[in-house]
């Protein structure tokens, strides 16, 4: 599904990634970590080509990250995910499913099944200054959903949430799981990463410190925490 060809990224002389190389294959949930400005966000905007890779290349299902046709079939999320305060739930999703080209009874029918999947069904006639930012974040996951992407990326999908909210978040994630959509979560909760991808990398100050399947990653029975924790001290030894 995505292939990331020797990428490098450069902001003036900051290098935000590092000659990145590694594939991500269709129906596989895959968890990018690291602190902050290890260059996580920086590939998730590549990828959507909101910014262009100083070097190398990206590959969406077979096309160029930067041909409008491979962002067709993506659902992305940002972490800062805001809804105008004066639109219901179900009015900020008809107006999403109409950028993708559903309407009438198809938008109707699209919508019922995000509402259902996201557990916010009976909630999305309120408006949203009334939600929790769990609500808001599960409506923007509907959003993101809506006509059955093949790929969704997730940035931070549970920044701020409480228990109940990273809950539900996980449950969703589960589901798509099973469903074989391709997922990218960037994300800084390494337990929920341990219950919901089949694959993740450590990143640090750009580079790739480690990629592998969870379970490789996790071969000593350690938690996600003590070998992210060892993998970046190693690197500040």
């Amino acid at each position: 599904m995505i292939i990331l060809d020797s990428v490098t990224k450069k902001f003036g002389s900051f290098t935000a990634v590092d000659n990145i190389s590694y594939s991500i294959k269709k129906g596989e949930s895959f968890a990018l970590l690291g602190p902050n400005g290890a260059g996580k966000t920086t590939i998730v905007r590549m990828l959507l080509d909101f910014i262009k890779p100083s070097s190398g290349s990206i590959t969406i299902d077979e096309m160029s990250s930067s041909n409008p046709e491979s962002r067709k079939h993506i659902g992305y999320v940002a972490e800062q995910h805001m809804i105008p305060p004066y639109l219901s739930g179900l009015e900020y999703l008809l107006r999403n499913a109409s950028l993708i080209g559903l309407t009438g009874q198809d938008a109707k029918n699209e919508i019922d099944r995000v509402l259902e999947m996201v557990s916010m069904k009976g909630e999305e006639r309120k408006k949203s200054s009334a939600y929790s930012k769990g609500m808001k974040q599960r409506i923007g996951l509907g959003a993101a959903l809506l006509g059955q992407p093949k790929l969704l990326i997730l940035d931070e999908p549970v920044t701020g949430l409480d228990p109940i909210g990273i809950r539900d978040v996980r449950k969703t994630l589960e589901i798509l799981r099973d469903k074989g959509l391709t997922v990218i979560l960037n994300s800084h909760l390494l337990s929920e990463v341990e219950k919901t991808c089949d694959t993740a990398a450590i990143m640090y100050k750009g580079k790739i410190l480690v990629k592998d399947t969870i379970n490789a990653i996790l071969k000593d029975h350690e938690t996600l925490e003590d070998v992210f924790f060892r993998y970046i001290e190693h690197e500040n030894e």
